[in-house]
């Protein structure tokens, strides 16, 4: 199957947990990408004690998922994509919604 998560939470244990389904997902043998937008494009700088989410994502591009970052909701946010996290653009969503069988926002 193919998943497509769209995550616009800044929340650490909201977006931690989108990747963990996401790493999940992947175990299962589905393709999983992630889009993220608005405030989820400052999901890198949202580590806690509790909430690794920077390690949940390395995992999840080490199992082969990919993850899109909005270029406009990253120079609202006076930032850049990374090589993690590339600066992607409406048509990037669009694709993965189009595509995949499923949706999940978080």
């Amino acid at each position: 199957m193919k998943i497509g998560i769209v995550i616009y939470s800044n929340e650490s244990e909201t977006v931690w947990n989108a990747f963990r389904f996401g790493n999940f997902a992947l175990k299962e043998g589905d393709e999983v990408k992630v889009f993220l937008l608005a405030r989820g494009v400052e999901c890198e700088s949202l580590d806690t004690d509790k909430f690794k989410v920077t390690e949940q994502m390395k995992a999840f591009v080490n199992n082969r998922g990919r993850i899109f970052a909005c270029g406009t909701c990253l120079k609202i946010r006076q930032s850049k994509g990374s090589e993690m996290c590339p600066l992607s653009t409406m048509r990037d969503l669009y694709d993965i919604i189009k595509e995949s069988d499923k949706i999940v926002t978080f």
